[in-house]
């Protein structure tokens, strides 16, 4: 089936949405997202970020559709035509969309640690407006532990449902999700129970936000002062492959996290053995530094791939019509 995204078109198969289309092309096309995550079933669909507008439907039937879809959960048709970036109402709509995430959303960046690594701050730089039309009161909880080393900020969260999601997919049993309705929904554990089994910690790494962290890892560094390495281990636990990446500071591992891939997206979840009690660079093997974004804060004196980097630039500037300065006149 051919697609045609922001006027470039590819083959996918059948079954295959907008977004998962738009991420074949590459990043410069693929929209954002904030709820959906491809390893989890029925995510997606709630938080409206990766909205786009289809001019044709399909070459059966080439009539556009009303209103701008969510790219996660609407499927491909042959011959469908698809603007994301290029059309100026996305866009519109999209900062429209920003805004009713951070209505709620307090400006404490400053002391979250989640700072840096936070799809919502990217979101809101990339795509939200400057300032906020919002003269209510926000909603305020108080910080409350839902483990013995998971701290939930409820006023950071933008209700993506992934950390429920995590719990009824790949735990043995979830005792949290969402309690009230409406402006009132809130996430939380079920009549003061906690979030206990060997996977519970994944529910911190699918957080697009500050809403759910490590206590072990809480103040103790920004992740901008850290050193990334890719690392594994042979994990005793057999849903577990012992995948990880170890956030260094000097020899000490600060924290231990689930890799993720340029979508930000986990795609093998560890266990809280891995996650919590292996904190000695004797416990791992050492792969090497990760590949860090060079456009994240956390590339913040990386340089550990001069060549790609020195590729990446010099393609910038030629589509900016810089001259080469290794040219001689």
């Amino acid at each position: 089936m051919k697609v045609t995204i922001d006027g470039i078109e590819i083959d996918v198969p059948k079954g295959t949405t907008i977004l998962q289309a738009a991420r074949m092309i590459g990043p410069e096309v693929a929209p954002p997202t904030m709820c959906y995550h491809s390893e989890l079933k029925t995510s997606g669909g709630y938080c409206r970020t990766c909205i786009v507008k289809v001019t044709q439907g399909s070459t059966a039937n080439p009539n556009p559709m009303p209103k701008p879809v969510a790219s996660c959960r609407t499927e491909v048709m042959d011959g469908m035509v698809v603007q994301n970036v290029t059309s100026p109402e996305v866009l519109e709509a999209r900062k429209g969309v920003v805004e009713f995430l951070l209505l709620n959303h307090p400006l404490d960046c400053p002391v979250c640690d989640q700072a840096g690594e936070c799809n919502l701050q990217d979101l809101a730089y990339g795509h939200g407006a400057a300032n906020t039309r919002y003269e209510f009161e926000r909603r305020e909880f108080d910080p409350i532990d839902i483990g013995d080393k998971i701290k939930l900020h409820m006023n950071r969260c933008i209700m993506c449902f992934r950390c429920v999601k995590v719990c009824e997919q790949i735990t043995d049993g979830r005792v949290h999700g969402v309690v009230h309705r409406g402006e009132n929904a809130e996430i939380s554990t079920y009549i003061e129970k906690a979030i206990d089994n060997d996977f519970s910690g994944n529910v911190i790494d699918v957080c697009p936000v500050g809403a759910l962290t490590d206590k072990t890892f809480r103040f103790k560094q920004r992740v901008w002062f850290t050193n990334p390495m890719d690392a594994h281990r042979n994990c005793e636990n057999p849903k577990c492959k012992g995948l990880v990446r170890l956030w260094l500071k000097g020899d000490e591992i600060l924290r231990v996290t689930a890799r993720k891939d340029q979508w930000d997206e986990v795609h093998d979840f560890i266990c809280n053995t891995c996650r919590y009690d292996k904190k000695k660079k004797t416990d791992w093997v050492i792969e090497g530094p990760t590949q860090v974004n060079r456009h994240s804060v956390i590339s913040q004196n990386h340089y550990n791939h001069l060549n790609e980097l020195k590729v990446q630039v010099m393609k910038q500037q030629k589509a900016l019509g810089f001259m080469d300065i290794n040219k001689q006149p």
